[in-house]
């Protein structure tokens, strides 16, 4: 049983989603980033750093695991299933894990934050954003044309990136110019299993005009 701490982002969709594509028995703990959950000491003591997702894998004397990356890597390894066990292809996945951990989610998450929730507006920070949200779907969309997914076969680094690349509009920056970014989004939305992630801890509906700081 894995104990999932989580909540209405592109971050806690990717601990989620992975969980239903896996079919490992979970059970749901909502972090309502709205009312400062995550900041409480019942929830630092949990993950220090006060973001989410994290998980405490019962199966395994109460193991606590944060930051998403690691989330996905774990459950993974635990279920045999989304990353490979030979070196080469274990590693392709986990550079296009890093990709979007170290790349797509920071820079699409500063492109909202300073498009709709920052006090000010800046131009500069929001084109900055906003351009380099655009490059790095540019390589994606580069990636996709080559494969059907990132890294071979369908993986977590596919749910991890398209978790982020499906809620484009946030950042606002178009998907139009990516084909295969389009099609990539599509094949995952239409999977049952990510289907099912994205209701965890339930429905969700941005209002672009009414976002608060911090909440993907």
């Amino acid at each position: 049983m894995i104990d999932l701490y989580t909540w209405k982002t592109p971050n806690g969709w990717k601990a989620s989603c992975t969980l239903e594509e896996l079919g490992l028995e979970y059970r749901v703990e909502p972090v309502d980033l709205e009312t400062g959950a995550q900041k409480t000491p019942e929830f630092l003591s949990i993950n220090p750093n006060g973001r989410i997702p994290a998980i405490i894998d019962r199966d395994e004397d109460d193991f606590v695991v944060f930051e998403s990356g690691a989330i996905l890597i774990h459950l993974a390894e635990k279920a045999g299933k989304l990353l490979p066990s030979d070196s080469r292809g274990r590693s392709k996945v986990i550079q296009w894990l890093m990709f979007q951990i170290g790349g797509l989610g920071p820079m699409q998450g500063q492109a909202h934050v300073f498009l709709r929730t920052f006090p000010e507006k800046l131009p500069s920070a929001i084109a900055r954003y906003q351009n380099e949200t655009k490059r790095l779907f540019g390589v994606l969309d580069g990636q996709l044309a080559r494969s059907e997914y990132l890294a071979g076969d369908f993986s977590i680094a596919d749910i991890a990136n398209w978790s982020w690349a499906r809620v484009h509009g946030l950042a606002g920056v178009s998907i139009e110019p990516f084909p295969n970014l389009q099609r990539w989004i599509a094949t995952l939305e239409a999977r049952p299993a990510c289907a099912r992630g994205l209701l965890v801890p339930g429905p969700t509906e941005y209002h672009l005009d009414n976002l608060k700081p911090g909440l993907v």
